[in-house]
């Protein structure tokens, strides 16, 4: 997608040979035009899997899912929450999730009643880095026999393994951008392919 390179070429920094920081429009302060354009990009690559809803991880997702649902005709939002509360009970359905950025472990999970069995689902997140968000997403959607019918991501981090490794398990996934690598501070995009 065009518009999040160059943001991401004109805004985006580089640190280090793996961090890839885009809280300037993306998840800290958030470009709501960028967002939306985001959201119909999603809704024209997912829309004939005709999803029931629209899946995601705490806290970064929430508002490109809400814009991706919104673009297929206001779905519904579901997003995983990353700590336990007073309310969450065994009506729950739990995978463990290692968040690259955070470099924390967290166990993400969702009220059964909020993804029913049999529900079609597209993922979307902020980042795919080694794959353990979409992963863990993907397993609360077995755990409720429900099927992942795509996954849609911001920002791959194609230097790491989970974008591939999706790819070659047969998921229908759909970067925005592609990062291919980090050198000097200078982000590298792969070849936008739209």
């Amino acid at each position: 997608m065009e518009a999040l390179r160059q943001m991401i070429l004109s805004q985006g920094k580089g640190i280090g040979s793996d961090i890839v920081k885009v809280d300037m429009f993306l998840n800290h302060r958030i470009d709501t035009g960028l967002l939306f354009a985001m959201g119909e990009a999603w809704a024209a690559e997912f829309r004939d899997e005709k999803p029931d809803l629209v899946l995601t991880v705490e806290a970064s997702g929430i508002a490109m899912a809400v814009a991706a649902a919104h673009a297929l005709g206001d779905l519904p939002v579901v997003f995983a929450k990353k700590s336990a509360t007073a309310v969450l009970n065994n009506e729950t359905v739990q995978a463990p999730v290692y968040s690259f950025t955070h470099k924390t472990h967290n166990t993400i999970r969702i009220e059964r009643r909020y993804l029913p069995a049999g529900s079609r689902v597209l993922i979307i997140d902020d980042f795919l880095a080694d794959g353990q968000a979409v992963h863990g997403l993907m397993s609360l959607c077995e755990q409720q026999k429900a099927t992942v019918v795509g996954v849609g991501i911001a920002v791959e981090k194609g230097f790491q393994p989970g974008g591939n490794q999706l790819r070659e398990a047969g998921v229908h996934l759909k970067s925005l951008a592609i990062v291919d690598g980090i050198e000097n501070g200078v982000i590298r995009l792969r070849p936008d392919d739209d």
